[in-house]
């Protein structure tokens, strides 16, 4: 990128959530430049070689080669990036898009300032497949247009819906693909424990999650309904549920939740 400034897309880190949204904009045949800035030079060369994208090594000039810049660093780096970014004067109208968990809208714009436009987005990792679901809540300045841009991104790679900022950390916490996995592992070793060999424990638990939920989504049946069939009184399935609900299972969903509620205030305070 030496000695021409190229206008593209611009993310701030190439780790994890970057290599995942550009996995999912590669597999849309996004087409348009895509610019990444990283402080480790050989993370920077494998996204080069794996995606084509342009690397940026000096954050500044990244910046300048942003149409649109997207902030995909871990929530306790936003302060010091933004505040690295802050000592050079922006002089054109800059749409931002933080994906950090738990920094409000309020500390982004304190951190640089104008004339940066920002937005939150919150993107599923699972957007690597084209079937992610982002979040996105924008700050007052946000023109149509400037909105329509956004939501366009992340549309690539999968749903998109806007909500209020008030609501961002609880739709983070609960949106996680996490959930799925955990669930689905926790389920593969209980089937083992129980004498179910690790091979059919995998099939059955990826049945019971993934198919279960996907007829579900993709039906017209309301989920009440579905439980009634799946668990026929007096059943084994009924015995199950009634065993985890007993246990405390919705209690203890709560509870993670609200622990994650706890770590993005944190963030915030960054």
């Amino acid at each position: 990128m030496r000695g021409i400034v190229v206008k593209g897309i611009v993310f701030l880190g190439g780790g994890r959530i970057t290599t995942a949204l550009l996995s999912g904009m590669r597999l849309a045949k996004f087409g348009e430049p895509i610019i990444v800035h990283d402080r480790h030079a050989r993370k920077l060369q494998q996204l080069k070689r794996k995606y084509g994208v342009i690397v940026e090594e000096d954050l500044h000039r990244a910046v300048e080669s942003a149409g649109l810049l997207i902030i995909a660093v871990r929530p306790d780096s936003v302060g010091g990036l933004l505040k690295e970014i802050g000592r050079h004067e922006i002089r054109q109208k800059l749409t931002a898009v933080s994906l950090a968990a738990g920094v409000p809208l309020s500390k982004l714009r304190a951190g640089v300032g104008t004339p940066v436009r920002w937005a939150r987005a919150m993107p599923s990792p699972v957007c690597r497949s084209g079937r992610g679901l982002t979040a996105l809540t924008f700050g007052r300045e946000f023109s149509s247009a400037a909105r329509v841009e956004v939501r366009n991104l992340f549309a690539m790679v999968g749903q998109v819906l806007e909500i209020p900022e008030k609501q961002f950390d609880a739709f983070t916490v609960t949106f996680s693909s996490s959930h799925g996995y955990h669930a689905v592992a926790g389920l593969i070793a209980a089937a083992e424990a129980i004498g179910l060999d690790r091979k059919n424990a995998r099939l059955a638990a990826a049945h019971a999650l993934a198919d279960g939920i996907m007829a579900w989504r993709e039906g017209d049946v309301p989920l009440d309904e579905l439980l009634e069939e799946a668990a026929t009184p007096g059943g084994t399935a009924a015995a199950v549920m009634a065993a985890l609900d007993a246990a405390g299972y919705k209690k203890i969903l709560e509870q993670g939740l609200r622990a994650g509620i706890t770590q993005a205030r944190k963030n915030a305070r960054i």
